[in-house]
């Protein structure tokens, strides 16, 4: 034995059998983790409206498939989407003081929206009520969005249905109630929606947002329309899931990311949670979803942020094309998440 090398004692032999045994334990980890990410990409090419699928886990993007579609750099129509767009702006809003607190009444925050012969109630509305879908007026979406798009003032169509709910009662889908809160937003803030997206989410992100539909009053439909990339989707996702903090900087505040990810209600439709604007899944996923199948969710727990766009035409119903996917997002990602840890 030359000088300077010292004999192995008890304890390294010890280890170094320990390691030698659990070598192939090891080897059998990494083999399942690709095995789990490789299953993850088949379970993607399966669906065949699918456009582009983005997963990231922590800083690691585990896949990136487009299929069909413009592809993960060009802009997608989100569709509703905008909703838990508009209702970060909110937080945002309510962070740096435009806006009190999302109890204040819409009729304290933008008086001069709300017309003179709005429905009995509307005076009572607050900015909860809106970004939870607990307005309690009749929807204006589905089979009602075309008549109400086709209206001369949206937002004083909204705010003259039917009072079919009690407000902050029952979960009732209506675009109309996202719209008029982002047209309260921009009158709070004195900016339009447009500016607002673009200088307090889309430029800490590093990101863009084309501008979109107008009501025939200027303001910028406020739930429907806004146009992303996938990469952008998958930002915003993993922005969300970090507690609204982007390199370094707080972008959304911590206190209303945590505040939109307790259910506040249920939707009837797919059985999910609903917070601030976000679809809350039982797994631990924050979802916004839009017609066809785009979804931006993030997980906190397995540090996942996930974006997804499809077929823009064809409907995705809970029980059908959006099922699959929250079929995908329960299995395939949460299981090569779970490989990878």
């Amino acid at each position: 034995m030359s000088r300077g090398t010292t004999a192995p004692t008890r304890r390294h032999v010890a280890l170094g059998a320990a390691a030698a045994l659990g070598a192939p334990f090891v080897l059998a980890g990494m083999r399942s983790a690709r095995a789990r990410t490789a299953d993850l990409g088949q379970a993607a090419r399966a669906f065949p409206r699918l456009h582009t699928v983005l997963v990231q886990q922590g800083d690691d993007l585990i896949l990136a498939e487009t299929l069909r579609g413009p592809g993960a750099e060009r802009v997608a129509n989100v569709k509703s989407v905008s909703k838990s767009i508009v209702a970060l702006l909110l937080g945002i809003a309510i962070g740096r003081g435009d806006v009190p607190d999302v109890r204040a009444r819409l009729i304290d925050v933008a008086p001069d929206i709300v017309p003179p012969n709005a429905t009995p109630g509307v005076e009572d509305l607050t900015l909860e009520d809106l970004v939870t879908m607990r307005a309690g007026l009749a929807a204006t979406s589905g089979r009602a969005y075309g008549a109400w798009v086709g209206s001369t003032n949206w937002i004083a169509y909204v705010l003259r249905q039917e009072m079919v709910a009690r407000p902050g009662g029952r979960m009732i889908y209506s675009t109309g109630s996202t719209h008029v809160l982002g047209a309260a937003l921009a009158v709070a803030a004195g900016e339009s929606l447009l500016t607002q997206a673009r200088t307090r989410l889309a430029d800490p992100l590093g990101i863009a947002i084309p501008a979109w539909t107008r009501d025939p009053q200027g303001f910028y439909l406020g739930g429907n329309q806004m146009a992303l990339t996938p990469a952008a989707m998958l930002r915003i996702a993993a922005t969300v899931r970090d507690g609204g903090r982007f390199a370094g900087t707080q972008v959304i505040p911590s206190g209303w990311v945590d505040a939109s990810a307790r259910p506040r209600t249920r939707s009837p439709w797919s059985g999910l949670g609903y917070g601030y604007g976000w679809f809350l899944s039982e797994t631990g996923y924050m979802i916004a979803r839009g017609y066809g199948g785009q979804v931006i969710a993030a997980h906190p727990g397995r540090g996942l942020a996930v974006a997804i766009t499809s077929d823009p035409d064809r409907p995705a119903r809970s029980r059908g094309y959006f099922g699959d996917l929250m079929a995908f997002l329960d299995g395939p990602v949460l299981q090569a998440a779970d490989a990878r840890s």
